[in-house]
């Protein structure tokens, strides 16, 4: 029973069983999880994605969207992966498909877009960070380290968007989604082979690359930087994929713009728009 009950079992390691919350990367891959799942409940939920999912499926999403990527990315370098081996994973997991579920209930469909892109910008940095060092701790070259990078926390997404019946958006023209990823972990690596692996160190390259993945995703999603489109193929229209922007890009859309951006539910046959 004691070895269920302590909470610090080495200094500057905390654990309860199986449950662990240290070292650094553990706690950043919690973070990035816990807050993917976040938005894998809000994105279940937004309609251009909700397809009359139950409320397990809702909290299903939640754990594809939170645990997906890491698993992915572990399984890629023949590790068992995390999420399978510390209960804090699906748990936290869990509870932010819960707390994703009642804020697309409880609030408009414009507050959950402008709060799921904010999410999506804040966990994607994390989960590049560790994808990274898992690359570089398993001996990978740089570019087999930054495919890792991509893989975390793209893979959710992939995921989610598969299930949904949508073009998954590693695909489509965005705000630098994949981009963000390589830049973060491209600055974790040089900051990190600059400064070393000691644990001061460590959270200061965590928060440098942190830093500057997360002030470029912010930057493009509000000033509309976008990868070029493809040259498409003779004779095929060129059209809007429909992706919200934050921001001033918003501000004064008509229900007919915000409809087809996804953002508000279509009308039904007798023009009534359904509730929820």
């Amino acid at each position: 029973m004691s070895s269920l009950l302590h909470s610090v079992q080495l200094v500057g390691t905390i654990q309860w069983g199986a449950w662990k919350f240290t070292p650094a990367e553990t706690t950043v891959d919690l973070i990035a999880a816990s807050t993917n799942a976040l938005n894998g409940a809000l994105l279940a939920r937004r309609p251009d994605h909700f397809r009359n999912f139950s409320v397990v499926g809702i909290l299903l999403m939640a754990l594809l969207g939170g645990i997906g990527g890491g698993v992915t990315r572990d399984v890629l370098v023949n590790k068992i992966p995390g999420a399978l081996t510390n209960p804090a994973y699906i748990f936290l997991c869990l509870i932010a498909g819960v707390v994703g579920y009642y804020l697309a209930f409880g609030k408009g469909q414009l507050f959950r877009e402008g709060l799921f892109q904010f999410m999506t910008s804040f966990s994607l940095p994390w989960y590049a960070i560790i994808g990274a060092q898992v690359g570089i701790k398993a001996g990978l070259p740089v570019l087999g380290a930054l495919a890792l990078a991509v893989v975390g926390p793209t893979a959710g997404r992939y995921y989610i968007d598969i299930t949904s019946g949508v073009t998954p958006k590693q695909f489509l023209r965005g705000e630098w989604f994949v981009g963000t990823a390589v830049l973060t972990g491209a600055v974790w690596i040089f900051v990190n082979n600059q400064l070393g692996n000691s644990n001061g160190s460590l959270w200061a390259s965590y928060l440098i690359a942190f830093a500057v993945g997360f002030t470029f995703r912010m930057l493009a999603l509000f000033r509309g930087w976008e990868e070029p489109l493809a040259k498409e193929p003779a004779g095929v229209y060129k059209h809007d994929d429909g992706r919200p922007l934050l921001g001033r890009k918003l501000k004064g859309k008509s229900q007919r713009e915000l409809r087809d951006l996804g953002l508000i539910p279509a009308a039904d046959d007798n023009g009534a728009h359904p509730a929820g």
